[in-house]
């Protein structure tokens, strides 16, 4: 079993900036896409930003030149700097991991969610 744990959200004033983390652990072979995600009250679950293995990333239009993502494949961890923040941003925000466990082909997981609320 795999198991995701967020920390870093809260609230912040617009403009300001907030840093999410999210580590892996358990039985982890291996593990390829990871990414963050967001869902704001009413709305579908939305990709933010994701992160292959290599480094390559991938960043919804909304975000791009604010967000930066990135990753520790040492701490089998993922990061999401977000700057510039805007009330639109508010959402809960969720890790998710694309892992390959040991004897067992790649299959996803997600964190439990983490709340970002930027006030005006």
């Amino acid at each position: 079993q795999v198991q995701l744990v967020e920390s870093g959200g809260g609230l912040v004033q617009a403009g300001g900036s907030l840093r999410l983390s999210c580590a892996a652990s358990g039985r982890i072979f291996s593990i390829n896409v990871m990414g963050w995600y967001r869902q704001a009250p009413g709305n579908q679950r939305e990709l933010v930003a994701a992160i292959s293995s290599s480094g390559s990333t991938n960043y919804a239009d909304s975000v791009k030149g604010r967000f930066t993502i990135s990753r520790d494949n040492t701490k089998n961890a993922v990061y999401l700097r977000m700057n510039s923040l805007k009330p639109e941003d508010t959402a809960v925000y969720y890790c998710n991991a694309q892992v390959v466990e040991f004897f067992i082909n790649e299959r996803p997981y997600w964190g439990q969610g983490t709340q970002v609320t930027v006030s005006s």
